[in-house]
């Protein structure tokens, strides 16, 4: 018999199940019928059918997968519609899941189904950041391919989350395609309107399970923009898309409510042509089984303002804010950088671009500078993109969880020529030279149409310099970099200050650099030089984690202005004091 004490916590249990909002995944049957919701046209949230086909059991880490049919409404024309990420599905009034993945090509709208109650556990606020090293960063695995779920001969995959381009250029879309592919979205351009979002939060009753929704990760001048379905709502929480959107956890993603403007099918994947309307609140957590925020929470986003300043033509300025995301950010300037060029220069052809500018940080951090120049005869605007965002993703990809960007500023001006210098010869005169003595070093620029310039610096032996070979390296910026600075790779910089201090003092190229040294040791500390220590100095260095060694000590440095020009190439020559 039991106890009372029993009897009573049975009766709980049942009492709580049957007050339950969700629906218990272990009493799914195949055969039972659901309704789903979503959205088909504006924001009318309509009703689909769904019989339920089964359940796949630990299909993936500890996770199941509801197989159903779906049909009623445009869905026997479309099929499964990418948009309906998120749409909730419902039996006997209690919510079961998300529709969240299908078959490519499939001639029947049958979709895999996320049970809610996987969303919610997955969804959990974590803190807002995590440290992350340079060589087992956590954007490899945020930014990989999402893995498909095998199912006989078929594929069972995350329905693709339409991601929408405003303003940006056709070769821009067609450039980053693949890799945006690669993270489960598909880009589309000019079906889904970049609109410019009042600054004002929309009405929290304006949203519903079922509701369309955008996550809005850059607007402005130039806009991005991913559509999902809403699933859940508990309060202010939100929960939607039932599958990752790029998987990179703790995040601070704007949201906003969309409306469908029309269906399009599509024989590979029919989608939904939507439009952004009003801002409704941020998504906090980016899971492998949903995204997660709160409605009403405005995010905070980062102001990028470029110009773009061409010979003989009206500058161009470009005003947007972009997703607070230190994996994000810096894609998202390279995408932008590479669209302004896009649309104002040619793509072939001789053509150069400087770009100056600074990525403003949170608190006393000093600001990163960026300023360079590059030249080519094509795809320029590609170089110029990348060289700008690799810097900014060093940064912000570092160890450094409050490193945390306030602005960017870019400034870029183009010419229709290729302002570029070849580092041809190097002559250091005299040959032999005594302690106290002078040697000038000449180096011999030559630029297109075989022209040539010829710049010279003075270098003063000390007095009391040591008898032997004295070298002298003309050399562009980048390999100057790479000469003196591989201790960035190898090393972890104790502070956000002292990290962007080391970014900021590698060299630009629009200058030579004359490197003056001898074949003796020489140890960097913290991006500082320290030559040929003595012995017992050196000895301890030697061992220091944090110390690099090199092979050659530098004694001197000089700078070669190549002008309005780009310099490239190296040359090394030999002098010899004597004593």
């Amino acid at each position: 018999m039991f106890s009372r004490l029993a009897v009573a916590a049975l009766l709980s249990t049942a009492i709580l199940a049957a007050q339950s909002p969700f629906f218990p995944l272990k009493d799914l049957k195949p055969g039972m019928q659901g309704l789903g919701k979503t959205v088909f046209l504006d924001d009318k949230i309509e009703s689909f059918q769904v019989e339920i086909l089964g359940t796949l059991e630990n299909i993936g880490p500890k996770e199941s997968l509801i197989l159903g049919r779906l049909s009623g409404g445009p869905l026997e024309k479309t099929g499964v519609l990418q948009g309906m990420s998120g749409s909730p599905v419902y039996i006997d009034g209690k919510l079961v899941g998300a529709v969240a993945m299908a078959f490519p090509f499939a001639k029947e709208a049958i979709a895999g189904i996320r049970p809610i109650q996987e969303m919610l556990r997955d969804s959990t606020p974590a803190p807002r950041h995590m440290a992350v090293s340079l060589h087992e960063s956590d954007l490899t695995r945020a930014f990989s391919k999402p893995q498909d779920t095998l199912a006989g001969d078929m594929r069972l995959v995350d329905i693709a989350t339409p991601i929408s381009f405003g303003g940006f250029t056709r070769a821009t879309i067609e450039r980053f395609a693949p890799q945006l592919r690669a993270l489960g979205l598909e880009p589309r351009q000019g079906v889904s309107a970049g609109a410019r979002l009042e600054p004002r939060m929309g009405n929290r009753s304006a949203l519903q399970p079922g509701s369309m929704i955008s996550v809005q990760l850059m607007t402005g001048d130039l806009s991005i923009g991913a559509d999902g379905t809403v699933t859940y709502l508990d309060g202010d929480k939100i929960y939607a898309f039932g599958h990752r959107f790029l998987s990179i956890g703790p995040t601070e993603l704007p949201f906003a409510r969309s409306e469908v403007m029309t269906l399009l099918p599509n024989l590979a994947t029919s989608f939904k042509i939507s439009v952004p309307k009003e801002w409704m609140g941020t998504i906090s957590q980016d899971r492998n089984t949903a995204v997660a925020g709160e409605v009403g929470r405005r995010a905070r986003m980062v102001p990028l303002n470029m110009s773009l300043a061409r010979q003989g033509r009206k500058t161009e300025a470009y005003a947007m804010q972009m997703a607070n995301d230190r994996f994000l950010a810096p894609l998202l300037v390279q995408m932008a950088v590479f669209s302004a060029i896009d649309a104002n220069e040619r793509a072939v052809g001789a053509a150069s671009c400087r770009v100056n500018g600074e990525v403003a940080f949170q608190g006393s951090t000093p600001p990163l500078k960026l300023n360079n120049m590059f030249a080519g005869d094509a795809n320029t605007a590609m170089q110029v993109s990348l060289s700008t965002a690799i810097p900014l993703a060093y940064v912000l990809q570092s160890s450094f969880s409050a490193l945390e960007v306030k602005k960017v500023v870019l400034n870029i001006e183009t010419f229709a020529e290729k302002k570029q210098l070849q580092i041809d010869q190097v002559i250091a005169a005299p040959h032999d030279v005594r302690p106290g003595g002078n040697v000038r070093v000449s180096a011999v620029l030559v630029g297109d149409n075989g022209a040539e310039v010829t710049r010279s610096v003075d270098y003063p032996v000390p007095v009391g310099a040591p008898a032997g070979p004295l070298y002298f390296t003309v050399a562009d910026g980048n390999t100057t970099n790479l000469s003196e600075f591989r201790q960035i790779l190898g090393t972890t910089p104790r502070t956000a200050e002292q990290l962007v201090h080391t970014v900021n003092k590698l060299r630009g190229n629009t200058k030579a650099y004359v490197r003056v040294w001898r074949a003796e040791p020489n140890f960097q500390i913290d991006g500082d030089d320290f030559p040929d220590p003595p012995p017992s100095l050196a000895l301890i260095l030697a061992g220091s984690q944090n110390v690099v060694e090199l092979r050659n000590s530098k004694v001197g440095e000089f700078e070669i202005s190549g002008g309005d020009a780009l310099i490239s190439g190296s040359k090394t020559v030999r002098v010899d004091v004597k004593e």
